[in-house]
């Protein structure tokens, strides 16, 4: 019964929290809404995810969300390092391939948002065999030693959450 009625658990209490994330009130009419928008969009939507995304161990993705946060501000001082004090000739930025392990399509997604996410690197475009990120680091002096951070740092632990 509880499938039925939540076919995207993770999905509903995601916008559970963005719901009062947008609304920043603690109501009881906030949190009626919210479980109205948790439980009908996942309901309208069910027909366009044929899979639930499996999420093997739920905790590593809370501390994979944590390093993200850490390694967003982290990047945030990076950049304003590059932009301030790096002369703009200087500047190294470069396209890499990121070659992919993953074989999921929600953690390659969530891969991709990563990379976007973390100022100073952007994910433009995927092979079409699906088996590679095309990536712009905005300075690169060393551009394996970026792919094997993304690869390590990010790939890694997704690998381990989802598959």
């Amino acid at each position: 019964m509880l499938k039925r009625l939540f076919p995207h658990p993770y999905l509903s209490l995601t916008l559970v929290v963005l719901w009062f994330m947008l609304v920043n009130q603690w109501k009881l009419g906030s949190l009626v809404m919210a479980i109205i928008l948790a439980t009908i969009l996942p309901l309208v939507t069910s027909a366009w995810w044929p899979d639930r995304a499996r999420v093997r161990h739920p905790l590593r993705l809370l501390s994979y969300t944590a390093l993200v946060f850490w390694d967003i501000i982290v990047a945030n001082f990076q950049v304003a390092y590059v932009i301030l004090f790096i002369p703009r000739d200087k500047v190294q930025s470069r396209w890499l391939t990121v070659p992919l392990d993953l074989t999921s399509p929600e953690a390659v997604s969530l891969l991709a948002g990563t990379i976007t996410m973390t100022p100073g690197t952007l994910s433009s475009d995927m092979s079409a065999c699906g088996r590679a990120l095309l990536v712009h680091a905005l300075h690169a002096p060393d551009p394996d030693a970026v792919r094997d951070q993304i690869k390590s740092r990010y790939e890694a632990r997704l690998k381990r959450i989802f598959e």
